[in-house]
Formats: structure tokens, C-alpha cells, sequence
């Protein structure tokens, strides 16, 4: 009798073991379906992770462009550990799923990487309890010319302050893990960017930051509430000086980090990611690349075969996104060929 319930006890810790490692297993479909357990990964359970990264999408647009896939993949493959979170405007409220009726191959591109989440982005519930609700609830957003960037600047403060992590631009391009927990990026010596920066849950500095974006409020003047908003805020606190090495500046609760980090290429030379370089540069003294979507009215894109310096960025840290959305739709422009179904949505 002993002999059987041993046996039988044996059964039933083999069998729970089987399916404790089919449910916490890393799918095997990594980067080609939808993993099921994101199912019940709802988006407070999500910002309940203590580090993260959040990419915002303030229009209604559902499809990345192949940029911002890529900045999302490559964010997704350097940190490993960290939840991505896509904040979409564009997403119904309290939902994680996209309509049933379409389909978004930079989307299913995304939503296949296990630690990748998109949730949808409800400005006024972001900004509650913050000192920009009131702002938002009382500002024109169609009389304001900039809104959609203006927008994007309230949320990324509100979502650090609520949350904490590291806000990135959608044409930030991650090559290595950034050190830093509370920090700014220099753009140039004396001004601060606010493409990328970090900082954990209720830092007292973007609690300044939001309530000075109130006080110097101005959707006339482009980047007023940005870039030129962190700049005033840490030249309250830190005395800025030329960086004469690849060093960052340590100023009080915050580092503020080298041009190099994330901005090798400077806004006047933004065209050179799209050239072909005879010695590519190495990045070495970079953690991500910032490839200037915004000045890009051209419109250049990245060609399959053109050995442009942003095709190769693409190749070694967005290999997916490369594969899919640049070598496929030259594929489709060329043959004619139907683009293979996106995994679904569950």
C-alpha cells in the first residue's frame, strides 16, 4: 500500500513538474508568435516590475514603422531582464489586443518577444495626481501646433515619476545596457536632451520638471516643454562645463552623460546613418544611437543591400525587424509576393 502511494505521488510530482516548466519556460516560438502567458500579464502587473523601459506612440498609429520596430527589438535584446513597455495612444483603454481584423506586421513582430508589452496610453489617467493634470485639463490641444510632441513630453515625465525606468525616443537604436539609474543625456555640453533618460519611481527631479513645465508653459516654442525644460532644471543643480574626456558629469541625485552615450552623430549630420562609411565607427563609448527621426524630412529609409550605416545597425540589433520589415517588403515590391500572415493576437 505505501509501495503504490509512493508511486503514485511520484506520478503527480512528475506531471507537476512538466507543467510548472511548460507554463515559466521561455516559448520556443521567441520571436515568431504571441507567448500565451501575456495573456495575464495585465498592464498593472507589468508596471509592477521595478525596471523597465517605456516607449510612447502619441498619435493613434498602431504600426511601427521598421525604426521603431527596431528601437524596440534592440531595447528588448540588450535588457533582457527588463519589461518593455509600448504605450500606444492608439489602443483601446483597459486593453492589451489589437482589432481583430488587423493586421500589423511590425506589431506581431513585437508582441512575439517575450518581454515586450503594449498597453494602451490614456493621457489624463497618466497624468493624475501629478502637477500636469491640471494643465491637461485646461490646455487646447487643437489650438496647440506641436501637440502631438507636446503630449509625448507630459506622458514621459508622468510615466517616470508614477513608475520609474528609462524613457527612450522610438528612433533610439540600444547596442549595449546604459549604467545608470538616474541620469540625463548631454546632447551637447551645456544642453540636456530628453530623447533618453532614467530615473527611479518619484525622483524628486522630474517632480521639478513637471511642475516648471507648468510655470514656463509655451507650445509656440519648439521644445520648450523638452529638451529645453531639462536643460533649465539641471543647470539649477549642476554646474555645467565642456566635457573635455568621454567622462560624465556627476551632479547632485543625478549623472549627466556624455554626447557620446547616445549622441555620436549630431543632429547637423544626421544624413551620415544613411550613407556608406569606409571604416564604420565602433560606438564603443555609446549605449544607444539616436538617429534623428525628426530631421528626417527626407524621408530615408533603409534599403536591403545598400551597406548604409543604419542597414547594419539594423542587421546585428534588430535582426528580426531587419528580416521582416526590410529584406520582406523588398520582397513583396519587387515579386509581387503576399507578405506571410502575422501571427494573431490573443
Amino acid at each position: 500500500m505505501l509501495k503504490e502511494f509512493r508511486i503514485s505521488l511520484s506520478l503527480f510530482l512528475l506531471f507537476a513538474c512538466g507543467f510548472l516548466y511548460e507554463m515559466t519556460m521561455k516559448p520556443k516560438c521567441f520571436f515568431s508568435c504571441t507567448p500565451a502567458y501575456k495573456d495575464v500579464m495585465r498592464p498593472e502587473n507589468i508596471l509592477r516590475h521595478n525596471r523597465k523601459i517605456v516607449f510612447l506612440e502619441t498619435t493613434d498609429r498602431l504600426e511601427p514603422s521598421p525604426l521603431v520596430s527596431c528601437a524596440v527589438e534592440s531595447a528588448a535584446r540588450i535588457y533582457p531582464d527588463r519589461s518593455i513597455i509600448f504605450l500606444m495612444k492608439g489602443l483601446d483603454n483597459n486593453s492589451t489586443h489589437f482589432p481583430l481584423n488587423a493586421t500589423y506586421s511590425g506589431s506581431s513582430i513585437l508582441s512575439a518577444i517575450e518581454n515586450v508589452f503594449f498597453s494602451p496610453l490614456n493621457m489624463e489617467t497618466l497624468l493624475q495626481e501629478t502637477p500636469l493634470f491640471s494643465w491637461y485639463t485646461q490646455v487646447n490641444s487643437s489650438a496647440e501646433k506641436s501637440w502631438t510632441h507636446i503630449s509625448s513630453d507630459a506622458c514621459r515625465l508622468a510615466f517616470i515619476w508614477r513608475y520609474g525606468g528609462i524613457y527612450m525616443d522610438t528612433d533610439i537604436i540600444s547596442i549595449r545596457p546604459i549604467p545608470e539609474g538616474n541620469f540625463l543625456a548631454a546632447q551637447t555640453s551645456k544642453f540636456s536632451s530628453n530623447g533618453v533618460f532614467g530615473f527611479h519611481r518619484h525622483h524628486p527631479f522630474i517632480w521639478d520638471c513637471m511642475e516648471n513645465f507648468i510655470e514656463h508653459y509655451n507650445g509656440d516654442i519648439w521644445g520648450n516643454q523638452g529638451p529645453e525644460l531639462m536643460t533649465r532644471m539641471l543647470r539649477l543643480s549642476c554646474n555645467l562645463t565642456d566635457f573635455r574626456e568621454v567622462k560624465d558629469l556627476q551632479c547632485p541625485n543625478l549623472s549627466f552623460l556624455h554626447p557620446q552615450r547616445f549622441y555620436p552623430i549630431s543632429y547637423p549630420e544626421w544624413t551620415r546613418y544613411y550613407e556608406v562609411w569606409d571604416v564604420e565607427p565602433s560606438f564603443n563609448d555609446s549605449y544607444a544611437l539616436h538617429l534623428w527621426n525628426y530631421m528626417n524630412q527626407e524621408k530615408k529609409t533603409v534599403i536591403r543591400g545598400s551597406n548604409t550605416l543604419a542597414e547594419n545597425l539594423y542587421r546585428k540589433y534588430c535582426p528580426i525587424t531587419y528580416k521582416n520589415l526590410i529584406q520582406g517588403k523588398e520582397r513583396m515590391d519587387k515579386g509581387g509576393l503576399k507578405s506571410p500572415p502575422s501571427p494573431p493576437y490573443k
